[in-house]
């Protein structure tokens, strides 16, 4: 895990609040939010561990889809980051995946709170299905997004760019005029590529 060079104040103590399964249990305030949402097995919590140099403030597993609620963790009085449920590969049934997709729909298309969405991306496998839906309904809000394409490490630094390329063109061609709305960036939990970045990006999204 990367270490905690300059880690910003905002950072330093983030604090695990409540887990929401609906709406009516979302915290019922006007803190600005940052949501983390990708696929399954994309490295959501991973991602959201190093952002804090914390192992365990977001918990991972090797059984996709562990997190089954909305996460709510304070940063400070006005901020908090929200871990939203994996979707993709978790092993529930159809009905609980549709609860889920209901209640993310609801926090992203509804919650005033939310200042910007964090989506992360497989670099091997960026843009599949799951993973436009999810842009459709931040284009559709309005949503600044913020791409990350985890497990750069996978891949040598020509293939890394070329991926970044790839999803910015991809982005250009189905969101046309949407250039302010959606930014990409490599990103890697394991040797720390991006996390500075994002970062540094939080403190101004929180700010």
């Amino acid at each position: 895990m990367p270490e905690s060079d300059n880690l910003p104040q905002l950072l330093m103590n983030p604090v695990f609040i409540q887990g929401a399964a609906k709406p009516e249990q979302f915290p019922n305030d006007d803190v600005k939010e940052v949501a983390f949402a990708g696929r399954s097995n994309v490295g959501k919590s991973s991602a959201i561990n190093a952002l804090a140099n914390r192992k365990k403030l977001a918990r991972t597993s090797k059984v996709p889809g562990r997190t089954q609620q909305i996460n709510f963790f304070t940063l400070t009085e006005t901020a908090r980051l929200v871990d939203l449920p994996g979707y993709g590969f978790a092993q529930v049934p159809l009905a609980v995946k549709k609860s889920w997709q209901q209640t993310i729909h609801d926090y992203l298309a509804k919650r005033s709170n939310l200042v910007v969405l964090v989506l992360l991306m497989d670099i091997r496998h960026p843009m599949t299905d799951l993973d436009v839906q999810m842009l459709n309904w931040a284009f559709d809000s309005n949503l600044p997004t913020q791409i990350l394409l985890t497990k750069a490490d996978k891949l040598k630094s020509s293939k890394v760019r070329s991926a970044q390329l790839g999803v910015e063109r991809e982005l250009r061609e189905k969101y046309e005029g949407a250039d302010h709305l959606f930014a990409v960036e490599p990103f890697s939990s394991l040797n720390g590529l991006g996390v500075k970045v994002l970062r540094k990006q939080m403190c101004e999204w929180l700010d």
